[in-house]
């Protein structure tokens, strides 16, 4: 059936790339990503990554199902440029913090890292230096505000230096992140 203004495709779709969603055979989120990339630009390919993670509709490992599944398909090569890239990141803040700490030769954490039953957004283990983003569109009720504090208390009680940042911070004022990271780390380093 063809529906103007509406392009459909047709294929084989192995079972476990496959949903249905309000009746309607669909592919699944990693399938559509991969289905996307040729079409996308580097960055918009990125961008939908990071916004199908911070929607919880894919996973890393998700992904990587998909493109074992996927053979020479189109788009494989892009996508998995951005799954391997050095530290995979469910966002744009983690992404420039990757691009910061390369410029300052400091080394990178690891993102999305568990610890004491807390999720984290980047923790240098060795060190026991974390930092965590605070967006406001995440962290604007009072619920996430007492969870992000408990948080910070917790880590630290632990002996881990909690550093925070902001979308600006990262963007306006990224020197200032990169000297108190720096500074946490050289504190913090075991000492030989």
């Amino acid at each position: 059936m063809r529906v103007r203004g509406l392009r459909t495709h047709e294929g084989a779709v192995p079972a476990g790339e496959c949903r249905v969603v309000a009746g309607i055979r669909v592919t699944s989120p990693a399938r559509t990503l991969l289905d996307m990339a040729p079409s996308l630009t580097a960055r918009e390919l990125a961008d939908a990554v990071e916004q199908a993670q911070v929607k919880r509709l894919v996973t890393k490992r998700d992904i990587s199902a998909t493109l074992d599944r996927a053979g020479a398909r189109a788009g494989v090569r892009a996508l998995r440029a951005v799954l391997d890239e050095p530290a995979f990141t469910r966002s744009r803040a983690e992404r420039r913090v990757v691009a910061l700490l390369r410029a300052a030769k400091l080394p990178q954490p690891e993102f999305n890292a568990h610890l004491a039953g807390y999720e984290l957004d980047a923790l240098w283990r060795r060190e026991r230096v974390v930092l965590e983003f605070d967006s406001y569109a995440f962290h604007a009720t009072r619920g996430a505000f007492r969870r992000d504090r408990r948080k910070s208390a917790d880590l630290e009680r632990s002996g881990h230096v909690v550093l925070r940042t902001t979308w600006h911070e990262l963007t306006e004022e990224s020197h200032a992140l990169v000297a108190r990271t720096a500074e946490a780390l050289a504190r913090s380093a075991p000492r030989s």
